[in-house]
């Protein structure tokens, strides 16, 4: 089973999370955010993620720590799930309708940490969510799962919708890209041998 525990503690938040990516998406998430528990169902679902989260953030400040440092974990975790690479896909790329909003995302499983975000909002809240927010959610998830991604709003004008389509895309790329490759089996997808 490709699992991963993590437990972040810092002064602004206390993270537990654990992952399978052979899940069927399972959710079972307690961010202290509605919005992001909403966003990573969505992730757990739509990437076939088995996702357990339970967070004590400072949220009496704002959202800020709480998104950022569970996407330091997620990321986390899928390095860790992920070991050495071996027979994965390592590419996935997907362009998802959500109503009127279309997003592209792509992933590299490449060892090498890099965010291309392009995903401007319509407004600066979702509810009592910042928008702001959803770039350091993958920022932090970028950083530490050693993961090139690119990230693009082709259209809409419903931040709930693209926010979601951001999520959902992201989900399939990374369903792509992790999924074991038969062809593959226990061979590093580079030709350097080496991630």
């Amino acid at each position: 089973m490709r699992c991963a525990d993590i437990q972040r503690m810092t002064k602004e938040t206390k993270i537990s999370l654990t992952l399978n990516l052979d899940g069927t998406g399972k959710a079972n998430l307690s961010s202290g955010s509605g919005f992001l528990d909403h966003m990573l169902t969505l992730f757990a679902v739509y990437g076939c993620f088995d996702l357990t989260i339970n967070c004590q953030g400072d949220t009496y400040v704002d959202d800020h720590h709480t998104v950022e440092d569970i996407g330091i974990c997620l990321g986390l975790a899928f390095e860790k799930a992920l070991s050495d690479k071996a027979g994965i896909a390592r590419y996935g790329q997907a362009i998802l309708p959500m109503d009127e909003a279309l997003i592209l995302a792509a992933i590299d499983i490449s060892g090498r940490s890099y965010l291309g975000y392009d995903v401007p909002f319509e407004t600066e809240k979702i509810g009592a969510f910042d928008t702001q927010l959803v770039e350091e959610f993958w920022q932090a998830f970028a950083r530490t799962s050693g993961m090139t991604i690119h990230i693009r709003r082709l259209a809409g004008h419903n931040s709930h919708h693209v926010a979601e389509g951001v999520f959902k895309a992201m989900a399939r790329c990374l369903r792509m890209a992790c999924a074991v490759d038969p062809r593959q089996e226990g061979v590093i997808p580079s030709s350097k041998g080496l991630i």
